[in-house]
Parts: C-alpha cells; sequence; structure tokens
C-alpha cells in the first residue's frame, strides 16, 4: 500500500533497472543526480544571504555590542545542528540506504506521520508563498532605490525623488515567468552561483562602504554594549519590541529548512552520500552566510551606531558614490531573482506531483512537448508548467503590489514557520529515528531546544505584530514612497 502512495514517476524503476542503461538512472528510477556540495552550498547560500543581511546592523543596534554578536553565534549554531539532523532524514529508515523522500511533507510523513504532515505542509508553503512575494517587493525597493540614488546624486540629497515600485514589479514579474520555465532544481544550478557570487558583492559592498564611513571620522556616532538607550533613543516600551523584533530578524535569517530536502534531492549518490555532501553543504553555506552576517552587521552598527537604518544600501544610510551603491542594489535585485526561483519551485512541484498522480493520463497534465529554442537547443515545454506558473507568478506581483507593507507580514510568517520547520520536526525526526529514550539526557537537552527556540518565536511574533501595526497606522495608499 506504501509503495502505491509513492511518487508516481518511481514506476519508471523497473523499466531502468535491466541492463547499462541502469548507470543513467538512479536508484529510484529517476535521472542520475549530478549536485555537489560545491552546488548545494551555492543553493543554501543563495537561500540564506537575502538582502536582509544589510538590516543586521539595525538588529545589532537593539541588541548592543554583547548580546548581538552572541545571537548572531548562537542562531548559526542552532541552524547547522538542526540541518544536520534534517539532512539525515532524507532517506528513511537508514540514512544512507533507505527509501528516498524528496520533499519536506514526504519526510515528515516517513516518520512522524498522522496531523503533523498537514502542519509540516501548512508552514512550509505557507512561509514559501509569503517569500516569494516578500522578495518581488524588496527587488523593486532595490531597483527603486537606484533611480533616487541617481535622483539625489543629480539634485541634491534634500529633493524629495518619489519613484513609485509599481514598474519595477511588473519587470521582476515578467523575468520570473520567463525563468519559472525551468523545470526543476535540478536545472538551477547556474542561477544559485550567480546569486550566490552576488550576495558576496552587495555585502561586501555593505561592509566596505562601512568601513569607510567608521574610519572616516566625520559625525559621531554611539555605540553602546547594550544597544539603543531608554530615556535617548527610544522608549521602554519600544526597547522590548525592537529587541523582540530582532532577536527574531537574526533567528530568521539564517532559516533554509523549507527548502533543504528539494536541495539534497539534487545531490548525487555517494560516495559520498547524500547526507555527508549535505552537512558539508550546510557547515560551508552556515559558515560563509556567519562570516558575511558578522561583518555587516557589526562593521554596519560601528558605522551606523544607534542610528542605523533598517538597510543602509535602500535606505541611504549612504549616497555616495552613487555608482557603487547604484551596482549593489543591482546586485540585491539579481541575487533575488535567483533566491525567488529557488524558494519557489518546492510549490511548483508540490502542486504539478499531486497533479500527475490525480491525473496521470492528462495529457495537460503530464505531455512534453520539444521546442528548438535558437542559440539554446531543444526545450521541453509542458503545459500546466505555464499555465499555472505563470498564474502563479502573476498573483504574487499583483499582491505586493496591492500590499506593499507585505514586508511587515512576512516577519509574522517567519516567526510561525521558524519553530515547526527548523527546528520542532528536525529535532523529533531524529528522537524517532534513533529511538532515543524518554526523559534520557540527549532526549531532554533536544527538548529543551525546541522549547527555547519556541519561545524565541513567541516573543518575534509579538514584535512583527507589533511592528505591523506601527507600519498599518503609517500606511498611505497609492503614494510612491
Amino acid at each position: 500500500m506504501e509503495k502505491k502512495k509513492s511518487m508516481s514517476v518511481e514506476k519508471s524503476y523497473t523499466d531502468h533497472e535491466i541492463g547499462d542503461t541502469n548507470k543513467n538512472f538512479d536508484d529510484d528510477g529517476r535521472e542520475k543526480r549530478s549536485g555537489t556540495w560545491m552546488t548545494g552550498s551555492a543553493h543554501i547560500i543563495t537561500a540564506v544571504i537575502g538582502s536582509g543581511v544589510l538590516s543586521l546592523a539595525w538588529a545589532i543596534a537593539q541588541l548592543g555590542w554583547v548580546a548581538g554578536p552572541a545571537v548572531l553565534m548562537a542562531f548559526s549554531f542552532i541552524t547547522y545542528f538542526t540541518s544536520t539532523k534534517l539532512a539525515d532524514c532524507y532517506r528513511s529508515p537508514d540514512p544512507v540506504t533507505g527509501k528516498r523522500n524528496y520533499t519536506y511533507m514526504e519526510v515528515v510523513r516517513s516518520y512522524l506521520g498522522g496531523r503533523k504532515v498537514q502542519l509540516c505542509g501548512l508552514a512550509q508553503y505557507g512561509n514559501l508563498i509569503g517569500i516569494t512575494i516578500g522578495y518581488t517587493i524588496t527587488a523593486s525597493i532595490s531597483m527603486v532605490a537606484v533611480k533616487r540614488s541617481n535622483c539625489f546624486h543629480k539634485n541634491g540629497h534634500n529633493v524629495k525623488c518619489a519613484t513609485s515600485n509599481t514598474p519595477f514589479m511588473i519587470v521582476f514579474a515578467i523575468i520570473q515567468i520567463i525563468l519559472s520555465q525551468i523545470p526543476n532544481f535540478h536545472n538551477l544550478s547556474w542561477l544559485s552561483i550567480l546569486a550566490a557570487v552576488m550576495s558576496f558583492c552587495y555585502a561586501s559592498i555593505g561592509v566596505g562602504l562601512s568601513i569607510a564611513k567608521a574610519a572616516g571620522g566625520g559625525e559621531h556616532v554611539r555605540t553602546t554594549l547594550t544597544g539603543v538607550t531608554v530615556g535617548i533613543d527610544v522608549s521602554g516600551a519600544e526597547k522590548v519590541w525592537r529587541t523582540f523584533q530582532a532577536i527574531g530578524d537574526i533567528a530568521f535569517a539564517y532559516a533554509y529548512s523549507t527548502v533543504l530536502i528539494e536541495i539534497q534531492d539534487t545531490l548525487k549518490a555517494g560516495p559520498p552520500s547524500e547526507n555527508k555532501a549535505m552537512k558539508r553543504a550546510s557547515l560551508v553555506g552556515v559558515s560563509t552566510t556567519t562570516f558575511f552576517y558578522m561583518l555587516c552587521g557589526c562593521v554596519g552598527y560601528a558605522a551606523f551606531g544607534n542610528d542605523a537604518p533598517g538597510n543602509f544600501l535602500t535606505g541611504f544610510g549612504f549616497y555616495e558614490p552613487f555608482w557603487l551603491i547604484d551596482f549593489a542594489n543591482v546586485c540585491i535585485a539579481v541575487h533575488l531573482v535567483g533566491a525567488y526561483q529557488v524558494f519557489c519551485q518546492p510549490i511548483f512541484q508540490f502542486v504539478e506531483s499531486q497533479s500527475a498522480k490525480r491525473w496521470p493520463d492528462n495529457k495537460f497534465i503530464t505531455g512534453e512537448y520539444k521546442i528548438h529554442v535558437p542559440c539554446c537547443g531543444e526545450f521541453s515545454i509542458n503545459f500546466l508548467r505555464l499555465v499555472w506558473r505563470t498564474s502563479y507568478v502573476v498573483v504574487t506581483a499583483v499582491v505586493a503590489m496591492i500590499f506593499p507593507f507585505f514586508n511587515d507580514f512576512l516577519g509574522l510568517i517567519g516567526a510561525a514557520s521558524f519553530w515547526p520547520l527548523t527546528v520542532y520536526f528536525p529535532i523529533e525526526m531524529h528522537i524517532a529515528q534513533k529511538k532515543i529514550p524518554k526523559f534520557s539526557f540527549t532526549w531532554t537537552w533536544l527538548k529543551i531546544l525546541s522549547w527555547a527556540c519556541f519561545v524565541v518565536s513567541i516573543v518575534a511574533a509579538a514584535g512583527s505584530v507589533q511592528g505591523l501595526i506601527t507600519s498599518l497606522k503609517d500606511f498611505k495608499p497609492f503614494q510612491a514612497p
């Protein structure tokens, strides 16, 4: 019965089991995977280092020199630890020789089952949809920043230079409609590598400009061991809410568990085994991310002090050299083009695989048609993929246009999904896989870690709600930023 319920593509396994053709296919009958720990780490870096890296100076400013770096390091360790546990669950019941699970939901079904599968799906796909809408807004903000930067350079820093985000959202959506026809994660490596390079570029530019500002003297900036000061920078209530938001921002800045299983499914079979390759990719990805986060957060705080802006490239912490800031913002937009695809591919695959299982003989859903593209060779077209993916991109773009303050709402979505996806499920599945006895030392400290992260999610959600209420009060519809 379980065999019948698994992915429909598994039926091709016996077709390719015989003779030399087997060398072109993996043990599940799918085309041989070719991903390595290097492509895996590129996917992770693309997913993790978003433009949010540029807001970490603000987060450090709320927490100060002691708690800020400590929280950054703590969540890097937590994320790496739980990602290694999740990587071991890609195959079940054995992490090396067991049956493959292609999605996070399938992993949860294999180890935990019951209502937890639906909870996982709700948290994962809700988070992914929210991120793709948020990235549409953030990419448009970066492109608007290029136009405004040129305006400030030409007309002076006190000019309003109002520019609408909508045309840039439309351009972003058109690019995504084209890229969304890439069939799956296996064909995305080149885009992830490009996006990872872009993230290094704009993070390095942000760090370089911050160092130049800090070293250049100029106006005195105030930094403290405990962050923004009550009675001087903020009120007591604001300090509490901002601290909650900052902790949440840092926790969510590391999360990539929503796409970890899908990334691992691109890795070739050993040696080394997929779980070992994924752990290495996670180590490289999280280490690289932590390095840039520490640099951007701490150097940015040193440059701006307690007045650090939410994003020091699009929030105009810097005005000159305008051409370098323009380049950095273009890098952000290009990176978000790739990151959007990394996060929307699991949504596409879920709908398409479920449709293929339900209507296996429908040619609209399962038919593949080859067309010749000049200079690119043959390209495979599927009508469901064309219509469904185009519709998804259009809907996310329209939502982004209607709700330009959606990024504040994204913090709430992140808070709701961080604990179950990054901490709870990996720990529970690890306990089930290793059959760790209840109330043993290992079981106890794993549960303590899980509940501590649950508390983080709750306080971050509270901070996000307060931030969302403030944004709604300040929101002026149909007015250019």
